[in-house]
């Protein structure tokens, strides 16, 4: 496995880790961090990152998305479609990457051409997050114009707006979908499917800036301050807290593999921590190995080269139907109902065919720009000389 951070001095960071053999005499298990490359090849710092079984793409404030192709590990090219700071970037499966950006748009990536299928103007200010539903049918995002917008994949439309009471900066599912949170500073609202309606509000000490379901009911949450806290999302209480990190907590992202559960933090002191977890979510986890950067970490991902991804695409519809670029005022439907009848074929497809409502051809100028051909103004021109992934041994 290998971890990827970004960070504010422009690089993104690879470290492979590997696990020791199993320890004897009750020792525990250590992991070993070992650094595999830097890659330089954004001008400004670096706002998101994301990994399929294949490739990691990081996006920045200097409105590119980088492919990195973890195989070869080599630049696989850049993605120039957006003009904004990219602030999202998601999979799903190996097929499709969606992106968000502070020019209002949500674009789907196809992942095999990297060729954009589908822009849409989802936002009248800033996309600020996108969480995508495990199904594959339907996709959350948040903004600055102060709404929270289901998306029906299905028919690529959007299903409902909600207006919200202020800017949210994170929207997350859970792991079955049945339930999701939205983040306002420091105030983490439940919603439950079945109504769409706010279940519940978790109150952390800090402003939030990153959030992860460890299970349907657990949220493991990190703000601008040491300290990680797990939530029950059912009874909004903690259930436990830890100091990770000597700083603010940048990012969190948790991910299982067989016999372990783990955490992955990144945070400003330039650190980077996983940690087991412990069944019972009310144990702090223990460390399992840490990293230090040196730099100011912004974002974080882990890439597993093992994952066999059976979600390959987002799934089918009927009668595909494009996106209108403005959206609806309004819906006459309830909250709950909207994002019902849009999740109601939300059993899991795992059919190789395409994203439905979005046409297979690509948009036009949004394909893949090769490394060594971006002619894409002064920046990138500057950009063309960095573009080298730099292999530490």
């Amino acid at each position: 496995m290998e971890l990827v951070a970004g960070c504010y001095e422009q690089v993104l960071f690879g470290f492979s880790v590997h696990p020791e053999p199993k320890a004897s005499g009750g020792r525990q298990q250590k992991w070993t961090p070992v650094a595999d490359f830097t890659h330089h090849a954004h001008t400004a710092s670096l706002s998101a990152v994301a990994a399929n079984s294949r490739f990691v793409v990081t996006g920045s404030k200097d409105e590119t998305i980088h492919i990195y192709d973890m195989k070869k590990k080599i630049d696989h090219g850049a993605l120039v479609h957006h003009n904004g700071t990219i602030t999202c970037l998601k999979f799903h499966g190996n097929r499709h990457l969606i992106s968000g950006a502070e020019d209002g748009l949500i674009c789907v990536w196809d992942a095999k051409k990297w060729e954009c299928l589908k822009s849409i103007k989802a936002h009248k200010g800033h996309v600020t997050f996108l969480s995508i539903h495990p199904s594959g049918k339907l996709a959350l995002s948040v903004g600055t114009d102060k709404t929270l917008r289901t998306w029906n994949l299905v028919e690529g439309r959007s299903a409902f707006i909600k207006n919200i009471k202020q800017n949210a900066h994170i929207v997350e599912w859970s792991p079955r979908g049945e339930k999701y949170v939205v983040v306002i500073l420091n105030k983490i609202d439940v919603y439950h499917l079945d109504t769409a309606a706010v279940s519940g509000t978790i109150t952390n000490e800090k402003r939030v800036s990153s959030v992860t379901f460890l299970s349907e009911s657990v949220l493991a949450v990190a703000g601008d301050e040491e300290v990680v806290r797990f939530f029950d999302t059912d009874s909004l209480t903690c259930l436990c807290e830890f100091k990770a990190h000597e700083n603010r907590v940048k990012d969190l992202f948790s991910f299982e593999i067989p016999e372990h559960h783990v955490i992955v933090t990144a945070s400003s002191d330039g650190f980077i921590k996983m940690w087991r977890l412990a069944q019972d979510k009310k144990i702090p986890p223990s460390l399992l190995c840490e990293v230090n950067t040196n730099a100011r970490l912004t974002c974080l991902g882990v890439w597993l080269d093992s994952v066999t991804d059976t979600k390959e695409s987002l799934p089918p519809a009927a009668e595909p139907s494009a996106v209108s670029k403005e959206q609806p005022k309004g819906s006459k439907k309830e909250s709950g109902d909207a994002v019902q009848e849009a999740a109601r074929q939300s059993k899991p497809n795992t059919k190789k065919r395409g994203l439905t409502g979005v046409s297979e051809e690509p948009t036009r100028g949004s394909g893949l720009v090769a490394a060594k051909k971006r002619r894409a103004g002064g920046m990138l021109e500057k950009k063309r000389k960095k573009k080298k992934i730099r292999v530490m041994q």
